[in-house]
């Protein structure tokens, strides 16, 4: 059983029952038998289906907002904001499911050439607890509308969110098309070690991630992969320094620093390094943070400052273990941070900005490039020049220029290093969903 506190208070929000072997193995024997049907299922059949399953996601955006709340301290108004996100996202994967791409190739006259996708099979998803329905819409949506059919694994820290959410999208579709389980890390090793498993999508942990792709290696299912980020923020010596800070304060603190992208390290040119810092921590002491999503957590995010400070970086605010009930903790500010910290090198993943003053614009890249993780980065500068040099050098699957959380609707990526591998939104995502196969017609005789 899996229970779940209210990271604000730590009252008790529920419990669920976790997934045994039974129910995998009826979920996913569920999920091939069906799996015909639904693909056969025309495009703009299930793409109404799924215009369908967005409006029920509005209607109820509201409980789903307040079950997110509950289950990871997220901000009510932030939470339903995530499910209206998701419910586009729906929409927007139903309208592009019916004309995803294949090919007519240009062969003898008399035959007819084509390159087709279809559904690559049972996909199971693993989705987080940090944006519960966004994230989820996301894979759930483009599997669905390429044909495919789904084992849904929420996270173990918003599992009542995520059954709502199974329970909205499943009610329109087919029986067996969308299916719910729930379980901890255990219960996911055992779904990706299944070799009636077509797909495995996973938005989590890098080592998870890293489990997840041995498993595959041995059943051969493909994998597609958003692991950890480090992302770098760099913050040339010709912007305002105080803008800058207003946007190191909304990268390392929006959502306490619970998100993917979020910065999780600061080179910052040592002609602004001053008033940066001092605009920085007026930033941080300004805001009243949500919880984080549990103690468990927090005691991590803790342990990289403690190991920060112990290792010679200066805390300039915050970096205490609040007393009362709950898991908050404080936007926190390190300056004075060496390059092999824990908080420079890691994914920190809470509300922490550790900073390094660097003697220039091309010091400040060189430290950035550096890692094994590759997600995002961001830079800060009014050179034409220096965004043209960080966009084309930085190793990351998405790089921002002036803005950290800038981009058009429809964009995907591909992520380098241990945070994964394979587009994970936009059109593209619906190329990692299906697998073409080559047709040749000729006429008899």
């Amino acid at each position: 059983m899996i229970e779940i506190r209210n990271p604000a208070d730590g009252s008790v929000v529920g419990s669920v029952p976790a997934a045994g072997e039974d129910e995998i193995d009826a979920a996913l024997g569920l999920a091939n038998e069906t799996l015909p049907a639904w693909a056969r299922t025309p495009a703009a059949e299930r793409g109404a289906l799924l215009h369908t399953a967005a409006e029920r996601l509005r209607a109820q955006a509201d409980e789903l907002a307040k079950l997110n709340e509950a289950e990871t301290g997220r901000p009510r108004e932030e939470a339903r904001e995530g499910v209206l996100a998701g419910a586009g996202t729906l929409d927007q994967y139903a309208e592009l499911g019916p004309v995803h791409r294949g090919r007519s190739l240009l062969g003898d006259p008399g035959a007819t050439d084509l390159m087709v996708p279809e559904p690559r099979g049972v996909v199971v998803a693993l989705t987080p607890w940090n944006d519960p329905v966004a994230v989820a819409c996301g894979l759930l949506g483009a599997a669905l509308a390429t044909g495919n059919t789904v084992v849904h694994k929420p996270s173990e820290r918003a599992p009542h969110t995520g059954q709502l959410l199974g329970e909205l999208l499943a009610g329109v579709l087919p029986g067996g098309v969308l299916q719910t389980v729930h379980g901890d890390g255990g219960v996911g090793a055992i779904l990706a070690m299944r070799d009636d498993v077509d797909v495995l999508a996973h938005v989590g942990s890098t080592a998870t991630g890293r489990s997840i792709a041995a498993s595959a290696a041995a059943t051969g299912a493909k994998t597609l992969l958003e692991n950890g980020g480090n992302d770098p923020l760099v913050i040339d010596s010709d912007v305002d320094p105080v803008w800058a800070a207003g946007q190191a304060a909304l990268g390392a603190f929006a959502n306490s620093g619970q998100i993917c992208v979020a910065v999780e390290r600061i080179y910052v040119h040592e002609a602004v390094a001053s008033e940066f810092l001092d605009a920085l921590v007026k930033e941080a002491e300004s805001r009243t943070l949500a919880p984080l999503v549990d103690r468990r957590h927090r005691d991590h995010v803790h342990a990289h400052v403690s190991d920060a400070v112990s290792r010679g970086a200066r805390l300039l605010t915050g970096g205490a273990v609040p007393d009362g009930p709950g898991a908050h903790y404080p936007a926190t500010v390190l300056a004075e941070c060496a390059s092999e910290l824990r908080v420079m090198t890691e994914e920190t993943f809470g509300p922490v900005a550790p900073v390094q003053v660097v003697p220039s614009f091309e010091h400040g890249l060189t430290e950035a490039a550096k890692g094994d993780y590759g997600l995002a980065a961001t830079v800060l500068t009014a050179s034409m020049a220096n965004a043209q040099r960080a966009w084309r050098e930085l190793p990351a699957g998405t790089v921002k220029v002036n803005n950290v959380f800038g981009g058009a609707p429809g964009g995907a990526a591909q992520p380098r290093g241990r945070s994964g591998n394979g587009y994970g939104y936009g059109p593209e995502l619906l190329d990692e969903l299906t697998q073409t196969k080559l047709v040749h017609v000729a006429p008899p005789g």
